[in-house]
């Protein structure tokens, strides 16, 4: 069977939130949803949401079809056999059509490995594409948790968009103290807020840039350049607390305005990407490839596919990209755009490097210190795809 083009293939949304964020309240509500029908949920215990009320059927061990049209199905082995099963079964007719997989995480989970393995494992990454992260922050705690806990700053921090729940029993100065902390820590992210798990369903997946590909302002909003303009202008709020995690996290955009090859702009992501990925928390790029609008993203090390554009989304040709970091700072970034103008056309004739090129490479390479790549954490050879 030949794999499906990749805006064809069967989007993935990851449900993540700290513990006591309202997952279970939420997924009770969806998998009653009619508007989630043709959606197949992949959770961690049927016992744990309480669906026996719901059942119409249950075609496998570990797979049950509700009322609403909504499959439901437990993790059996680990994400990859889960996906594959359901992509096998589905081939065969055993079980309804489903046209989007929601995953719900641990509250502990790092949302990120999900990515990585949807963007790179050989047999679900031709299949399944990353749609949206939804991450829950609870409004009466979310503040406290995003100060005692780094995975909780970074489940906001890669998210496409963010949910504030009990807001409802929450105090109204600290629910907007937590939606002005989120914003900065995230400022590209959708912002709502949900009381029981009530919420429109349609507003919460499907705000990736497959989606968007097809429409010039979708794209733009799918950038949000704008918020990211004065986002770094928090670093002076407040008096920096090495023990608070979000003292940690830069927000900002960069432009460059000269298109860049592709040899330039592979260089420059399996730079970034290599030797700083755990640093690089999201990075989204509307880039000027030799007069060509391509899209990019990233979380950390895991680049997913560039999508080239039929058409610019506006009169604005200019390299815009937005990023995310944790302990890198913006002056370090722009110090390696220089990548961007690498030329293979101008290498020596027999030589498959042009040494100065090479040079410069290195260079802009040691730009990013020592001790930084020996605490990056993850690395990755040649993520960008491009090479």
């Amino acid at each position: 069977m030949t794999p499906p083009a990749p805006a064809d293939r069967t989007p993935v949304s990851i449900i993540t939130g700290f513990l006591g964020s309202g997952k279970t309240t939420l997924l009770n509500r969806l998998l009653q949803d009619p508007r989630m029908a043709g959606s197949a949920v992949i959770i961690n215990e049927f016992g744990e949401i309480g669906l026996d009320h719901l059942l119409v059927t249950a075609p496998a061990e570990n797979m049950i079809l509700l009322r609403s049209g909504c499959l439901c199905c437990t993790v059996r082995g680990d994400l990859v056999q889960t996906l594959a099963d359901l992509w096998v079964r589905r081939e065969r007719g055993e079980i309804p059509a489903f046209d989007r997989v929601l995953v719900e995480t641990t509250g502990l989970a790092d949302p990120v490995p999900i990515l990585r393995t949807l963007a790179t494992d050989e047999d679900i990454a031709p299949l399944f594409r990353p749609d949206t992260v939804l991450t829950l922050v609870d409004g009466v705690n979310g503040y406290a948790q995003l100060d005692a806990h780094a995975e909780s700053v970074k489940q906001a921090a890669v998210s496409d968009v963010l949910l504030v729940t009990k807001t409802d029993i929450a105090d109204a100065a600290n629910v907007a103290a937590l939606d002005a902390r989120l914003a900065r820590l995230n400022p590209g992210a959708q912002l709502r807020r949900a009381v029981r798990g009530e919420i429109d369903a349609g507003t919460l997946f499907g705000n990736t840039i497959w989606n968007s590909a097809a429409h010039g302002p979708d794209v733009e909003r799918w950038l949000s350049e704008e918020a990211y303009a004065g986002a770094g202008q928090h670093d002076h709020d407040h008096a920096h607390d090495v023990n608070r995690h979000d003292d940690h996290i830069r927000a900002f955009s960069l432009r460059h305005d000269a298109p860049i090859t592709m040899t330039g702009l592979a260089a420059w992501l399996d730079m970034l990407a290599g030797l700083r990925g755990a640093n690089l928390l999201r990075v989204k790029g509307l880039i000027n490839v030799e007069g060509e609008p391509v899209v990019v993203h990233a979380v950390q090390s895991v680049l997913h596919e560039p999508l080239m554009l039929e058409r610019w989304p506006s009169d604005d040709h200019g390299t815009r990209i937005v990023f995310i970091t944790r302990d890198l700072r913006r002056e370090e970034i722009e110090k390696t755009l220089a990548l961007f103008g690498l030329n293979p056309a101008r290498r020596p004739a027999g030589s498959a490097l042009d040494p100065e090129a090479y040079a410069r490479f290195v260079e802009l390479a040691g730009a990013f210190h020592p001790e930084d790549r020996l605490t990056g954490g993850e690395t990755g050879g040649s993520p960008s795809g491009l090479s």
